[in-house]
C-alpha cells in the first residue's frame, strides 16, 4: 500500500523539504500556505476545523481553526473530538474484512445467509455489494418519509425493516449509486457473526488494541471529552444542529474522533496491524460495474487522484458536522481534516493540502487571472456531455458561469485564458476550439469528460419583484409534506424563508402573486389562498416532482 519509509537521521526532519513547482518550500512555508487557506474559509468567531498532515508517519502540520463552542467562544483545538460521518464506513468495511480473515464470513456470501427472508427481488445480493454501494437496496436517508425518526432510537432490525420492502433502484450490480442502508446490514453482520455488537466490536478489535483513546461510538448524553459542539447554517448565521440519535447512522456514520486517533488509524493500516496489507488491498481497488464500468469506490474508501497522485479517501457529514479524509500511498502522505459545521466543507480544502505536501499545488483560485469581455465571451455556450448531460457556460457582468442542467448556477474563476475553476473548489473547465466547433472538458479530478458545443439554450432565471412584508406574512405557517416531514414558512428580517425537516432555512424570492423560487437550489412553491389572502397550503415542484402539501398550524 505504501513506499517504503524514508529514515531521517538528522534534524533535518523538522525543515522536511516539499518542492512546489520549481520551488523548494520548507516545512515552515507548508504550514504558513496551509494556515492562510484554512484561516480564510473558517474564521475565529465561527464553528471551525481540526486539520492534520503526516508524511511518512510523521506529523508535519497540525492546526485548528474557529470555535469549538460558540455559546462560550471556546477557541478549537487539535484534541477535539468530532462526529466522522460517513468516515465510519472504512471502520466498517475493515471490520468485515478482519473477520472475513478469521474465517467466520466471506464478501462473496449473498446477505441472505444471514438474513435468509430478506427480500432481494430475485437479486444475488452479496456484501461486496453492500461494501461498494453497487446493491440497488433503497438507502433509508433518501427516504422523506425517514426523516421523523431522526429523534428516535431503533434498533439495526427496526431501521432494516424500515427500508427492506422498497422497491430496489436498479438491478443489483448495474449500477453505483451511494448507500447507507447497505452499511446498516453490515453492521448487522458484524454483530451476528461476531456475537457482540457493532460499538463493542470497533471499541475491543480497532479501538483498543490501536490506542486510540480519543475515538468512539457516538453519544448524545455520554460525557465526551473535548467534544466539539455541532452547528448548522441559515441565512442570518449559525444554529445548533438538529438532535439526531446515534442509533440510526450506527455502522454507517456513527463513529467520533479526532486528528490524532484517525492518524493512527491510518498508520495502523499501512503497517498491517489489523489486517494483512495483502488482505486489506481489496478495500482500495476501484471495484466495476457489471458491464466492466469502473465505480472509482472499493470497500469504504473512493478511489481518487490528486494531480496525478492516486489517493483512497472519503468523507462524512451529518447533523452539524462535515470531515474528510485522504492517503496517497506513493508519497505517504495522510490528510485528515475535521469541521463541527454543515455549509462549509472541508474537502476541498483537504485534497489542497494534499497536493501542497507532495508538491503539487492547486492554483490560488481566489481571485483568477484577468481576462477581456472577448477572452471569456469565446467560450460562452452550451456542452452536450455523455449521458446527455447539458452544462451551460453564460457571461454575466464580467464574469463566467456554469450551470449544470436542472442544477444551480456557479460562478468560474479563470486560471488561464482556457482553464477555469469552480469557485474555491479542484474542480476544472478547460475549453478548446475544434474542427466540430468549441469543446470543453470537465475535471472533477479522476472523473473526466468531454463536452461539444451545442444549440440549446440556457434557462432564464424568473424575475424576482417586490412584494410588502405585510403580503409575505400571509405565507407564513407549517405545511405538511407528508407524516413527519413538514416545510416552515417564516418571516426573517422582512425576507420569507423556508425550512424543511432536517434541513437549513432558504430564502424564498416572489416571481408571481403568490408564486416563489430559490436561489440555492433549483426550485419553486405556490401558495393557495383563501379569499383574505391566508395562505392554505402549497405546491412544492422540485426535481421534476410536483408535491402538494395541505397547512397544518
Amino acid at each position: 500500500m505504501k513506499n517504503l519509509k524514508h529514515t531521517f537521521r538528522t534534524a533535518l526532519l523538522c525543515l522536511a523539504i516539499v518542492a512546489c513547482g520549481g520551488l523548494k518550500l520548507h516545512a515552515q512555508d507548508l504550514k504558513s500556505s496551509v494556515d492562510k487557506m484554512l484561516a480564510a474559509q473558517y474564521p475565529a468567531d465561527a464553528p471551525g476545523i481540526s486539520a492534520l498532515i503526516a508524511k511518512d508517519g510523521k506529523v508535519i502540520y497540525k492546526n485548528a481553526f474557529g470555535l469549538s463552542n460558540m455559546e462560550l467562544s471556546v477557541p478549537l483545538n487539535p484534541e477535539n473530538v468530532f462526529e466522522l460521518g460517513s468516515i465510519t464506513k472504512q471502520f466498517t468495511a475493515v471490520a468485515i474484512l478482519m473477520l472475513q480473515e478469521a474465517g467466520k464470513l466471506d464478501v462473496q456470501d449473498p446477505i441472505t445467509k444471514f438474513f435468509p427472508d430478506y427480500p432481494t427481488d430475485g437479486n444475488a445480493i452479496k456484501i461486496h455489494h453492500l461494501l461498494n454501494h453497487t446493491s440497488g437496496i433503497k438507502s433509508y436517508t433518501g427516504m422523506q418519509s425517514f426523516q421523523y425518526n431522526a429523534r428516535k432510537d431503533m434498533t439495526p432490525t427496526e431501521i432494516i425493516d424500515f427500508f427492506k420492502n422498497e422497491p430496489m433502484d436498479f438491478k443489483t450490480g448495474d449500477q453505483w449509486l451511494y448507500n447507507n442502508s447497505g452499511y446498516i446490514i453490515l453492521g448487522a453482520i458484524i454483530e451476528q457473526v461476531s456475537g457482540t455488537t457493532y460499538e463493542a466490536f470497533i471499541q475491543e478489535n480497532i479501538f483498543d488494541p490501536l490506542g486510540m483513546k480519543h475515538s468512539y461510538y457516538g453519544s448524545k448524553t455520554k460525557l465526551i471529552p473535548n467534544r466539539a459542539w455541532g452547528y448548522q447554517p441559515t441565512d442570518s448565521g449559525w444554529r445548533n444542529a438538529d438532535y439526531l440519535s446515534m442509533s440510526l447512522p450506527y455502522a454507517a456514520g456513527s463513529l467520533m474522533s479526532n486528528v490524532e486517533d484517525m492518524l493512527i488509524w491510518q498508520e495502523a493500516l499501512n503497517d498491517g496491524k489489523l489486517l494483512p496489507k495483502e488482505k486489506l488491498a481489496v478495500a482500495f481497488v476501484n471495484t466495476s460495474l457489471n458491464n466492466g464500468a469502473p465505480t472509482y469506490y472499493g470497500y469504504g474508501w473512493q478511489v481518487n487522484e490528486v494531480n496525478g497522485s492516486p489517493s483512497v479517501e472519503h468523507g462524512g457529514g451529518i447533523f452539524g458536522y462535515n470531515t474528510y479524509g485522504l492517503y496517497l500511498p506513493d508519497e505517504d502522505v495522510y490528510v485528515i481534516a475535521l469541521c463541527n459545521s454543515n455549509g462549509n466543507s472541508p474537502t476541498d480544502v483537504a485534497i489542497k493540502m494534499a497536493a501542497m505536501a507532495i508538491g503539487k499545488p492547486y492554483p490560488d483560485n481566489s481571485q483568477g487571472v484577468s481576462l477581456s469581455e472577448q477572452e471569456l465571451q469565446k467560450w460562452v455556450g452550451a456542452y452536450l456531455f455523455d449521458a446527455d448531460v447539458v452544462r451551460f457556460v453564460t457571461l454575466e457582468n464580467g464574469q463566467l458561469f456554469s450551470q449544470r442542467e436542472g442544477s444551480s448556477k456557479l460562478p468560474l474563476i479563470p486560471a488561464s485564458a482556457n482553464e477555469f475553476y469552480f469557485e474555491g473548489s479542484t474542480i476544472k473547465y478547460t475549453f478548446s476550439m475544434g474542427d466540430q466547433g468549441k469543446q470543453a472538458v470537465f475535471e472533477d479530478r479522476i472523473n473526466k469528460a468531454v463536452g461539444v458545443e451545442t444549440a440549446k439554450q440556457a434557462p432564464t432565471a424568473p424575475e424576482e419583484i417586490d412584494v410588502p412584508a405585510a403580503v409575505l406574512a400571509n405565507y407564513q405557517g407549517t405545511y405538511e409534506l407528508q407524516p413527519g416531514f413538514e416545510i416552515r414558512v417564516f418571516l426573517e428580517d422582512e425576507k420569507l424563508m423556508v425550512q424543511a425537516t432536517g434541513q437549513s432555512a432558504a430564502q424564498i424570492y416572489p416571481s408571481a402573486p403568490h408564486e416563489f423560487f430559490l436561489k440555492v437550489v433549483p426550485g419553486a412553491l405556490t401558495f393557495n389562498v383563501d379569499g383574505d389572502g391566508k395562505a392554505t397550503g402549497l405546491v412544492l415542484k422540485q426535481g421534476g416532482q410536483v408535491l402538494p402539501a395541505k397547512r397544518i398550524d
